[in-house]
């Protein structure tokens, strides 16, 4: 039997505890009383633990964050606060007897290579619970703190800010908003924390101030038609579509549909020309800064003892400065070097090994940037590990990952590639990409051959987590019905008044198998008149452009 060692009881750490199934022996470390990480709410931020403010809502729609065998009941709502996610996260532990494998209020002191590790790959854990120290060795480790864990608060990038006498606080720290009732306040930092943080104390202070270096861009959890928004976007259709065009025109086409809700220029938060598209989940805070409850503001310049003074040389007095900043990845228990390889998204085997070990026994999930949701890609990433720990599948010898990592270190330093630690990977792509390597990555043709239904909802609908139990190894039985039902439960929780006629969610079965391949070949048409003008210069109302609104029309279809 071999034994893993499981750091943290988040998110990633019951989806490792679960998929620990026959030929492994779990033991899961978790230093807080209960399960949940960030996601439990606790009234008080001082043990230095991330944890979710009361009113925090998920940015990603049920059926795009759920474990793959688990769905959401259907009469929950499509985007939860945070009582009720906790409340699936107990309902998951409660159905797979997860508790069992867990121990509470136990910290995690060190974990070193054991002397033979060359041979066993086997791991010395030193943990501490009550005052008390035990060591345990362990055949692998599975570290699952997930992103969230230390907060980044540079101070030092801000001028004055040591003689400002007025409160300062990480995001981290934030709870409820009452306890800033009347106060003038500034929130830095255009995160998704940093606009929810914004728009809700603009209900209780009396002035909130936004400061941002280089612009958002703002999408609501809405599409146009009232579906959510990433079950809309989130198709392997369009992720088509976006591979085949040039990145310029597909960025020119998005930013013309953000634009479509309000002009980010009017309300001071464009992007500046050059930078990268960045996008923040946020519904309310265009209408916070249209009311007046929130104000945009540039980077601060620098702070005096009551005031922040701001780039374009405007002052305003504050009385609390908030940092919405983010965080940065820690493993004080691990020796050096892996410690610093694994602070180094470049260095970990698709995000999840560290590529200088002889064994292939330490691994790390949660810790990586997508775009879409990082429970489903956690769950995913244990499927993989845990089968590459009983010798299922192999990855490739430390010398050639890190001969790997060093070329595409150079390939970032020349602006060739992006940089993983500060960039969010194509949900799609990542997924897919780990599923080939589990061997349970829908074959989309022979879907199409075999099961007609099946394959149109797989290429055209949302690319749910239940595409990756079709089959392969954790193959589950109920997937097919997840994927055909996943529109009934979206409307479930929103028809609660009976209407004599209801709209019907987007129907692949009824217009798809007659319109899809038509679509198909128009698309690729359009994208190779798009691409050719390209190349031959065409005029900006040319061809180029008529072919990139054309795109746009299908996608919205």
């Amino acid at each position: 039997m071999v034994k893993v060692a499981v750091v943290g009881a988040g998110v990633s750490g019951l989806s490792s505890l679960k998929c620990c199934d026959e030929g492994l022996e779990p033991i899961c470390f978790e230093r807080s009383d209960d399960i949940g990480g960030l996601w439990r709410f606790t009234e008080t931020a001082g043990d230095g633990k991330t944890r979710a403010y009361r009113s925090v809502m998920t940015n990603t729609s049920k059926e795009m964050s759920c474990y793959s065998d688990f769905p959401f009941q259907e009469d929950y709502s499509n985007y939860m606060n945070q009582a009720k996610f906790w409340e699936y996260l107990h309902a998951y532990t409660e159905h797979f007897d997860l508790l069992k494998y867990v121990r509470f209020r136990t910290t995690v002191c060190s974990i070193i290579k054991h002397p033979d590790f060359f041979a066993t790959g086997q791991w010395v854990v030193v943990t501490e619970s009550e005052g008390n120290r035990e060591t345990t060795v362990f055949d692998a480790v599975m570290i699952c703190t997930g992103l969230f864990l230390n907060a980044l608060l540079p101070l030092e990038s801000f001028p004055g800010i040591k003689k400002f006498q007025g409160q300062v606080l990480h995001s981290q720290e934030y709870r409820i908003p009452e306890d800033f009732h009347g106060k003038r306040i500034l929130v830095i930092g255009t995160g998704n924390t940093g606009g929810d943080v914004a728009v809700e104390l603009g209900r209780v202070a009396a002035r909130v101030f936004l400061s941002t270096r280089h612009g958002t861009w703002i999408i609501s959890r809405l599409s146009h038609d009232g579906y959510p928004l990433d079950m809309m976007l989130t198709t392997r259709f369009r992720h088509l579509i976006r591979w085949l065009l040039p990145s310029a025109i597909w960025n020119r086409m998005m930013e013309k549909q953000l634009n479509r809700w309000f002009n980010h220029e009017n309300y001071g938060l464009r992007r500046c020309k050059g930078q990268k598209l960045k996008l923040m989940v946020n519904d309310e805070l265009p209408s916070s800064i249209l009311c007046g409850t929130v104000t945009v503001k540039v980077k601060v310049q620098e702070f005096t003892e009551t005031s922040a003074v701001f780039e374009d040389g405007t002052v305003e007095d504050v009385n609390v400065v908030i940092f919405a900043t983010g965080y940065t990845s820690s493993f004080p228990y691990l020796e050096e070097p892996t410690q610093s390889l694994c602070r180094q998204k470049i260095f970990l085997h698709k995000y999840v090994f560290p590529s200088n070990l002889e064994k292939s026994t330490l691994a790390l999930i949660g810790h990586v940037h997508l775009s879409g949701s990082i429970l489903t890609a956690t769950e995913l990433q244990a499927r993989w590990v845990t089968r590459v720990f009983k010798g299922l599948c192999e990855i490739p010898p430390p010398s050639t990952l890190m001969a790997s990592a060093a070329k595409k270190e150079q390939l970032i330093q020349r602006g060739v590639l992006q940089d993983p630690n500060t960039e969010r990977l194509d949900y799609i792509t990542y997924m897919d990409e780990l599923a080939r390597s589990l061997g349970a990555k829908p074959n989309i043709l022979l879907l199409f051959l075999k099961d007609p239904k099946l394959g149109l909802k797989v290429f055209f609908g949302p690319c749910s987590p239940y595409q990756y139990r079709l089959t392969g190894p954790g193959k589950w039985d109920g997937a097919r019905k997840a994927i055909l039902t996943q529109w009934d439960r979206v409307l479930k929780p929103l028809r609660t008044r009976l209407a004599p006629e209801p709209p019907s969610p987007p129907s692949t079965s009824k217009c798809l198998k007659v319109w899809g391949p038509p679509i198909l070949l128009a698309a690729a048409a359009g994208v190779l008149i798009c691409k050719f003008s390209f190349l031959l210069g065409i005029s900006r109302i040319g061809l180029k452009e008529k072919s990139s609104a054309f795109l746009v029309s299908v996608m919205r279809w």
